[in-house]
């Protein structure tokens, strides 16, 4: 039972993310977006996620995980709702920073219960699994339940649907899983590092954003790479300084964990960008209502699904590097094939190997980076150790996302027709080759590190 709670909490986290999508342009209808402002109904979220991943990791670690489990719940359900009964673009955009404040306490909190809840190793293994194949599903399942929903009874359901099942998650988190002990009011909680780190990530993730669509050297740009640049550097003074710092030192000194990283910033940079431009290719360049849109990403959802629970066995048989490298080399020969596949004439069947070969790679290395991320790690230090990983995975995705569209617009040089599709088709061979040059860098580095 408490699997299914911490795989529906990941659920929740997912679909969020990218529900919205097929829904943006009947919200830009419906409250009077600009073109320009409603990219901010999907980036709210993504900054206020990265920004508060570490103060969510380490609450989880000094708070106790139930608690912030169910808190984050109801920051989802009460944001949805408001979401849902919005009549104003500034209104929604703050609900969707507020939904992101809840996934960056919810994420944390779920990862951290699943490594306390289950011992390193096969169970472990298993767990992660289950739990990876909500999420990793949830990004494509996100885009099918987006578009029946949205034709069926407009966009504010995209928000309302959160309500019920946040509400159930916060009630069920409370009553199944260990009640957490006493705050140990011993133990302080780094306040100065917390805002410096919050401050100067959230700053960085909104530049990263922000600065494909307004360009690199306008003052909203500048001046927030510099306040992020001066918060991160303060917070580096600040945690050589902390008795109990935010991010204990120790951190940076596991490599497994370093390693995780780097992975999880290249799976959001390049695996997770894939969605953004089919959705475009499906209903732009080839003219999907969003339910045609959303059920063209079903087949994704089961494949991602599917390896998810594959990577779960494999990883016990062949070890977590081998089936992490196996898993990218798979996504990185479907990305391949889906580039080629991306034509004017609008097959989907076409697609399938692509999708197949890529699906199976992302949900393999989802669940090995998460398995890397937990591995050796002290309980007491899992939050934390969720919130660095899932952090980078936050800032990679703005990075890979920014660099990608930034690729497509430079070789399209339109927003429609044949320039579009070139554009599309560029960005994906680019995220193979992402994809394949980090498969390349694990290969080199267990060489490196066996001699």
């Amino acid at each position: 039972m408490s699997l299914l709670v911490l795989a529906l909490g990941q659920l929740v986290i997912s679909l969020d993310y990218n529900i919205v999508y097929v829904a943006l342009p009947d919200i830009g209808a419906g409250l009077g977006f600009s073109d320009h402002d409603l990219q901010w109904v999907v980036s709210a979220y993504v900054v206020a996620t990265g920004g508060f991943l570490l103060l969510g990791g380490r609450a989880a670690d000094l708070l106790g995980r139930r608690r912030m489990f169910v808190l984050a719940a109801l920051l989802y359900a009460g944001s949805s709702l408001v979401g849902g009964l919005s009549e104003s673009p500034g209104v929604l955009v703050a609900v969707r920073g507020i939904q992101g404040i809840g996934g960056s306490l919810l994420f944390p909190a779920t990862l951290s219960l699943i490594t306390t809840l289950y011992e390193e190793g096969p169970a472990r293994n298993r767990a992660l699994a289950v739990w990876g194949a909500a999420g990793a599903g949830g990004l494509c399942l996100g885009s099918l339940l987006g578009g029946v929903l949205v034709e069926a009874f407009g966009w504010p359901s995209v928000f309302f649907v959160n309500v019920p099942v946040a509400g159930v998650l916060a009630v069920a988190g409370r009553l199944v899983f260990p009640a957490d002990g006493p705050w140990d009011r011993a133990r302080r909680f780094d306040v100065a590092g917390a805002l410096t780190a919050t401050g100067g990530i959230t700053l960085l993730v909104f530049v990263l954003v922000q600065a494909p669509a307004e360009g690199w050297t306008t003052p909203a740009v500048l001046v927030g790479a510099a306040l992020s640049a001066g918060l991160l550097a303060l917070f580096a003074v600040v945690e050589r300084r902390s008795p109990e710092p935010l991010v204990p030192a120790r951190m940076f000194a596991h490599r497994g964990l370093l390693v995780a990283m780097g992975v999880t910033a290249l799976f959001s940079a390049t695996f997770s960008s894939v969605p953004y431009f089919l959705t475009l290719y499906f209903q732009t360049v080839h003219g999907y209502s969003p339910a045609a849109t959303g059920l063209a990403f079903l087949v994704p959802a089961v494949v991602v699904a599917a390896g998810t629970q594959a990577g779960g066995r494999v990883v016990s048989v062949f070890g977590m590097r081998r089936m992490l490298v196996g898993g990218m080399v798979l996504g990185a020969a479907g990305a391949a094939a889906l580039g080629l596949a991306l034509t004017s004439d609008g097959a989907y069947p076409k697609l399938l190997p692509g999708i197949v070969l890529l699906g199976l790679g992302q949900g393999a290395a989802w669940t090995g980076m998460w398995i890397a991320a937990s591995a050796g790690v002290a309980p007491g230090d899992q939050g934390i150790a969720s919130g660095l990983a899932s952090t980078t995975l936050q800032v990679g995705g703005a990075v890979g996302l920014a660099l990608l569209v930034a690729l497509a617009g430079g070789v399209g040089r339109s927003t429609s027709g044949p320039g579009l599709l070139d554009g599309l088709r560029t960005a994906v061979f680019a995220i193979a080759l992402g994809i394949g040059v980090g498969a390349l860098a694990l290969l080199v580095r267990r060489r490196v590190t066996s001699t």
